[in-house]
């Protein structure tokens, strides 16, 4: 390979999460460069025992001493505002449309199908479509656009048809 291929890879995994490149040709091209780099405050993890991610969801606050005991029925989203939530299934960045200047996915008063795309989220440079739950009317987009977002959090209101 040649000098600037090298740094591009170099900066290629500086600039990610990847902890390990390896390239390999044949035994007729005899190319093989490894590049890893162990970032700061890292685990080191065997190939028997891969990484685990876990997500805790933030347990909610207290009732009121004189509230009314909550419901046990479990519901697929909170409904409040006159809505449901739909909520994002991961810990990245919000975006309303595929690129900055692309027409929106959805904003309010859009009328969305069940798995129509309503936004991405970019997750360690992968960006990931979000898919409606619901078919029904945006009534309110909870986020900003490029705004950073956490796992369960509220990204939009659904009004259900």
């Amino acid at each position: 390979m040649k000098e600037d291929e090298i740094r591009r890879l170099v900066k290629i995994v500086e600039e990610s999460n990847i902890g390990e490149l390896e390239i390999t040709r044949n035994r007729w091209g005899k190319k093989t460069i490894k590049i890893s780099k162990t970032p700061s405050n890292s685990h080191v993890f065997s190939n028997s025992t891969p990484p685990q991610m876990h997500y805790t969801q933030p347990s909610p606050a207290a009732p009121a001493p004189d509230a009314a005991p909550a419901k046990t029925e479990e519901k697929p989203a909170t409904t409040s505002r006159s809505g449901v939530e739909m909520k994002s299934p991961m810990v990245g960045t919000f975006y309303r449309a595929p690129a900055p200047d692309a027409d929106l996915y959805a904003d309010v008063g859009t009328i969305v199908k069940k798995g129509q795309v309503l936004c991405i989220i970019e997750a360690m440079k992968l960006m990931n479509e979000i898919e409606s739950e619901y078919d029904g009317k945006i009534v309110d987009v909870l986020v900003e656009n490029g705004q950073p977002v956490e796992y369960n959090q509220p990204l939009f209101l659904i009004e259900p048809a």
